[in-house]
């Protein structure tokens, strides 16, 4: 293996695993935010246990 494949690997690895973290993070955001201001209360609820049950504080 030369030294500019094994460049070229390491590039595409790290794009890949940028955007999967990219991907990540946009779900993220959407949970967080469908479940924070969802107008359908029992999502909302759920959400809001959810993060007492893990000892979050959310007030």
């Amino acid at each position: 293996m030369t030294t500019a494949t094994s460049s070229l690997g390491a590039s595409a690895s790290s794009q890949s695993r940028l955007i999967a973290l990219a991907c990540a993070a946009l779900l993220g955001v959407f949970l967080v935010g469908f479940t924070g201001f969802s107008h359908i209360e029992a999502v909302h609820n759920a959400g809001h246990d959810y993060r007492h049950s893990m000892a979050f504080p959310c007030h």
